[in-house]
């Protein structure tokens, strides 16, 4: 498994397996991986010829501080467990890496509309802002097929 920490260095490994015809699967987490998110890896490893991987804690959907503070990282623990599933390539970028100044005025807010006040939402505002806006990124920095 190639582990990218760059959007730069990803993008390139993914254009020239896209330059081979593959076909890309993705993968986003924030880590503290189980056999839920294995079970992922597996099905986008059947269905694609690249499986990508990202684990990213992101900071924008806690509104507690603690809570982002305690939220369990293991990277370790996580590499093996993709390691077992075969998974091609990690990504694990830090939080400047995704939220530079650069990215974020490329990226327009997306809001989650009436989703943003139930579930979670209701409990943790701007929880579901902040699930959205990450997953269009990375969606975005990947291009998965």
């Amino acid at each position: 498994m190639e582990v990218f920490k760059t959007i730069i260095s990803l993008q390139e490994a993914l254009d020239k397996k896209r330059a081979e015809g593959k076909k890309v699967g993705f993968v986003p987490t924030m880590g503290a991986l189980h056999d839920g998110h294995l079970s992922l890896v597996e099905r986008s490893k059947k269905e694609n010829d690249v499986t990508v991987v990202s684990i990213f804690v992101n900071p924008t959907q806690f509104n507690n501080k603690e809570d982002l503070r305690n939220y369990p990282r293991m990277p370790e623990k996580d590499m093996a467990m993709l390691e077992g599933v075969h998974a091609d390539f990690l990504f694990l970028p830090e939080v400047q890496e995704i939220y530079s100044p650069e990215r974020s005025s490329e990226s327009p807010l997306i809001l989650p509309a009436s989703l943003a006040n139930v579930m979670e939402g209701a409990f943790r505002p701007g929880h579901f802002d902040g699930v959205v806006q990450v997953v269009s990124l990375l969606f975005d920095i990947v291009k998965p097929d």
